[in-house]
């Protein structure tokens, strides 16, 4: 091989490596699926989301607020809910987290969470467990082309004794979910969510299509979103709407 040849084939190589790069896209601001992206360092973001099911009011309402640790590498967030029926409304069990990015490059990001869950709603009106619980889920995200990027779900949630009339139970619920995301522009996404719950004698499917866009205002980020869940359940059907709106900045 001569050196005009070698030249050559560096120069070919470095245009596929340049063909290969992903354009900059809205991350980490799904709805039901989680995605796989851990806060970058230095930025802050907080998330707050409202359901709306079957032309009732607001069911449920919550605030996340997301901090990254030393780096990409560890995230730490809580979720607080506040959660409405036609009775009784208030605050609900709130989630500490815990994130992991195991792996984050070539489009793959795999960031396994653990969430405790604090029994801060009243049990007694259905708006918390009562005790002390904890969640597992292992988001998995993989950005194919420029255009398409999908997302993996599957955890549990564990509630050990439970109360349940006079008799106490551990409850156990297990979820797996996907989603598709299209990006129709730089700054916006088109999206289709698929999430399954099973346990305690419930089976649940969410459908969720949506739109989210993103707004850039010096390093604001503002992302609102828009869905309209469709839900199965011990049959029969449900519909809704999910507001999503998240603020992301640098600390």
């Amino acid at each position: 091989m001569t050196k005009r040849d070698i030249i050559l084939v560096l120069f070919l190589f470095s245009t596929l490596s340049l063909k290969a790069q992903f354009t900059k896209a809205i991350e980490d601001n799904s709805f039901f699926i989680e995605e796989a992206y851990n806060q970058e360092e230095g930025v802050v973001q907080h998330i707050f989301t409202g359901t709306r099911i079957s032309g009732a009011v607001f069911t449920e309402a919550s605030f996340t607020q997301e901090w990254p640790v030393f780096g990409q590498t560890h995230q730490v967030s809580y979720t607080l809910p506040y959660l409405y029926n036609s009775s009784v409304s208030g605050a609900g069990d709130v989630l500490l987290n815990y994130r992991y990015q195991f792996v984050n490059n070539d489009g793959l990001a795999i960031s396994p969470r653990f969430s405790l869950i604090i029994p801060t709603g009243n049990d007694v009106k259905g708006l918390g467990s009562g005790v002390v619980g904890v969640q597992l889920n292992a988001p998995v995200s993989k950005r194919w082309t420029n255009a398409f990027i999908s997302h993996f779900n599957a955890g549990v949630t564990i509630l050990p004794q439970v109360k349940i009339g006079t008799e106490k139970e551990t409850q156990t619920e297990y979820f797996i979910g996907t989603s598709g995301i299209y990006l129709a522009g730089t700054h916006v996404n088109i999206m289709t969510e698929v999430l399954y719950t099973s346990g305690n004698g419930n089976n649940e499917l969410i459908l969720n299509p949506g739109v989210r866009i993103a707004v850039d205002i010096d390093n604001l980020q503002i992302v609102p979103g828009l869905a309209f869940p469709i839900i199965f359940t011990s049959g029969r059907q449900e519909s809704g709407m999910f507001l999503y709106l998240s603020f992301e900045h640098p600390f």
